[in-house]
């Protein structure tokens, strides 16, 4: 492909993109590989090179941009090698008349670049949600140690204990570490959240949104394979996935529950009360992941922010009947907004009196309510907000 032939094609691939985050539809990773899947004239490098393309101007757009070509054209303005590829020859783009619409700049939608201002994330904080994320590992315990663990390359040691950073891009699933189950593919900040846990050998711990299971796997690690940790998820998909992740890592889990959506109460009535902790890793706008799916942030509208919100509040008050005399709630949401964060437990708290906010000792984050929030900006991790309560 020619380098206008690549801005075109990036240019294709944005209006799927934009149409899809307008209906819901696939995401845009799924969308490029679809895209190069009838396309075999591409070659890796003009894969990577479009996928920069798409994922440069989706950074580049707050709003929900018009059509891929605004979009481009946000990119463009800043850069003259890239705007005199639109040239209108063949497979090109056509070229750009001074009067077209680009692309407005920003963090987010306006009304969402507001709520985050409005908890504190504006400036160089809210910038940092459109850098790109590092990868980052976590040493499987049951099987390794980061101490003594060799591997292709050398990582950058991170806070959470197990936890190691390589650039993005680099190929750890194709590593031996990684087939061998002695290495996941896990955020440093989630590692610090599922540290935050604390679960013991022996214990009976309730990973109530497990999804995939990639805290799952870390609680395994925790609890060094004694005690009864239970996966449970209402997406039959995602939670088909832990099996195999826990055959590969060693982690045994006691048992995966699947719930019906709304519910939950139903399959979770023979664990009423038996909980040493139950961890809520509750749906919500992924705020605190954008650096990861830019696209999202397109995504995201007050309607369905508020709907994400009482789920959150109603699987919190479903944790408190799960727990025994002395258990504990740990809640996380990988967000960046007050509504699923501080002002989401402080409202749990004063439901339930019996619950006791407690202190997380987290090597990084700052005090956000009764509970911590970590930042891409001041601490090189997703966003999180973690809070602890105990039942007295």
């Amino acid at each position: 492909m020619t380098p206008q032939a690549r801005v075109q094609a990036a240019i294709e691939i944005l209006d799927e993109v934009i149409a899809a985050a307008r209906r819901q539809g696939a995401p845009a990773d799924r969308i490029i590989t679809e895209w190069f899947r009838t396309r075999r004239f591409a070659g890796s490098k003009d894969r990577r090179a479009v996928r920069e393309l798409v994922y440069g101007a989706i950074r580049a757009c707050g709003p929900v941009p018009i059509s891929g070509r605004a979009a481009m054209l946000r990119v463009a303005q800043g850069d003259a090698g890239l705007s005199a590829l639109f040239d209108g020859g063949r497979h090109a783009p056509a070229p750009i008349d001074p009067l077209e619409e680009v692309a407005q700049g920003g963090v987010a939608p306006d009304w969402l670049a507001q709520r985050l201002a409005a908890g504190g994330v504006a400036g160089a904080e809210a910038l940092a949600l459109l850098d790109r994320a590092p990868l980052d590992v976590r040493v499987n315990a049951l099987k390794a140690d980061r101490a003594s663990l060799a591997l292709p390359e050398s990582g950058e040691a991170l806070l959470a204990p197990q936890g190691l950073r390589f650039p993005a891009n680099t190929p750890v699933e194709g590593w031996d570490a990684y087939a061998q189950g002695q290495i996941e593919v896990q955020d440093g900040g989630s590692q610090l959240v599922c540290g935050a846990v604390e679960a013991q050998p022996g214990e009976t711990v309730i990973d109530l949104c497990a999804g995939a299971g990639g805290k799952t796997l870390a609680l395994a690690a925790a609890m060094g394979n004694r005690g009864r940790l239970i996966a449970c998820d209402v997406d039959r998909a995602r939670l088909s996935r832990l099996a195999p992740r826990a055959e590969r890592a060693g982690a045994l889990i006691a048992e995966t529950i699947l719930m019906n959506p709304n519910r939950e109460v139903e399959a979770l009535a023979p664990l009423m009360g038996q909980a040493d902790a139950v961890l809520i890793d509750a749906p919500c706008s992924g705020t605190g992941t954008c650096r990861r799916n830019p696209e999202a942030r397109w995504r995201l509208t007050e309607v369905e922010l508020g709907r994400i919100a009482g789920i959150q509040s109603r699987l919190l008050d479903l944790a408190v009947g799960l727990l025994k005399p002395g258990g504990r709630i740990i809640f996380v949401t990988c967000s960046l907004l007050d509504e699923e964060g501080a002002d989401q437990f402080a409202a749990f708290l004063a439901r339930h009196r019996t619950m006791r906010p407690e202190p997380i000792d987290m090597a990084a984050g700052e005090k956000r309510g009764q509970g911590i929030r970590l930042s891409p900006a001041r601490d090189a991790t997703d966003g999180f907000f973690v809070a602890r309560a105990r039942l007295l």
